[in-house]
């Protein structure tokens, strides 16, 4: 009876070391899959190794470090909750270890330290959804004002958002921002730009149809008759017609444009500002379309990036319908699909939830 007794206990002691191998066993198989994901929350899809990274020469060792890095939005902040709260002190040196694109190993001292560069990374990553929230709560006049981007500002907005932009300017600066834009702004675009801010268009619906076609030839032959394309923004006349007529009277004078000369006027101009221009007046979803496609390019720079932000949030209430449609019929991909595919966590989210919900 004994006997039988000990069999039983060594049996169930087996099971039971059994059981915890198998269980270790999976922990130990699970940590992969968790540390991967990991990865890709702090850093997206960073497919590079620094050995391979920095075993090419210092100029192309820092542009692969800016490729992988400029392909990522935001971070994925639910999955550092998820896995990073339930390590423990051994599972977190496995990571550190295993992922040598952020972390370094001091071969002196004997540990793990994070990258400097990574870590400049996070920060500024961690900061794009405070910056999209941050944005979205402001009043418009504040979010446009310090914007910078006057041909945008001028162009896209309404007679009073205008306004109001230069009122929250004066209010955030103490000054004016055609003043600033005179003092400040030096070469040929000065006039055209000073013209633009300072302007209150007509926003009805009457067109005069002489005026349209006056104006129409009136450009085609200023345009045509400058070699110099620079020298268009010196001409009053184009200044006039630009800063002064409505958007929709502009629409037609374009429209009698390629009538008349059998092009758009954009093809006849070189100077970005002005074909900015043009696109800002008659086709702002176009326009938007393009700066959107820039700024989740892989080669984008900070700034293109940060537009991602500005174009959704100032739009979202306006014409994100529009420019998701026009995005999707330029590039073949539907606006939300390629911001999911590049932007991480709650930054990803918040943005796709404001083009989601005009429909």
């Amino acid at each position: 009876m004994m006997e039988v007794k000990k069999a039983t206990i060594l049996v169930a002691s087996i099971k039971r070391r059994k059981k915890k191998t198998n269980e270790e066993g999976r922990k130990i198989m699970s940590l992969p899959n968790k540390s991967h994901t990991l990865t890709k929350a702090f850093s997206g899809s960073f497919s590079f190794s620094l050995d391979f990274i920095f075993s090419k020469s210092q100029t192309t060792a820092f542009s692969y470090i800016q490729i992988v890095y400029s392909r990522i939005l935001g971070v994925d902040e639910k999955s550092m909750m998820e896995i990073l709260v339930k390590w423990h002190p051994e599972d977190l040196t496995t990571f550190r270890n295993e992922n040598s694109s952020i972390f370094l190993k001091d071969k002196y001292f004997l540990f793990e330290r994070w990258q400097d560069y990574h870590i400049a990374f996070l920060v500024k990553e961690f900061l794009r959804f405070q910056d999209v929230v941050v944005q979205w709560t402001m009043h418009p006049w504040e979010r446009d004002a310090p914007y910078g981007l006057l041909i945008e500002l001028a162009c896209t907005r309404s007679s009073d958002e205008l306004l109001g932009a230069r009122k929250a300017y004066q209010s955030l600066y103490s000054e004016s921002i055609e003043e600033d834009v005179a003092s400040r702004v030096e070469g040929i675009e000065r006039q055209l730009l000073v013209a633009l801010v300072s302007t209150y268009r007509y926003e009805g619906s009457r067109i005069n149809d002489v005026a349209v076609r006056a104006e129409a030839i009136k450009l085609g032959i200023t345009i045509n008759r400058h070699g110099d394309k620079k020298k268009l923004f010196k001409d009053e006349e184009i200044v006039r017609i630009l800063a002064t007529r409505s958007k929709p009277h502009l629409k037609a004078v374009f429209k009698c444009y390629k009538e008349t000369f059998n092009k758009n006027i954009e093809e006849d101009l070189d100077e970005t500002s002005l074909k900015d221009t043009i696109y800002c007046l008659y086709a702002p979803s176009m326009y938007f379309s393009k700066i959107l496609d820039s700024a989740m390019k892989a080669n984008a720079n900070e700034d293109e990036k940060e537009a991602l932000t500005r174009v959704i949030v100032t739009r979202a209430n306006v014409d994100i319908k529009e420019i998701a449609e026009k995005y999707n019929k330029q590039y073949g991909t539907p606006l939300t699909k390629k911001i999911e595919d590049v932007a991480l966590g709650n930054y990803k989210d918040f943005l796709v939830t404001l083009v989601q919900r005009a429909g």
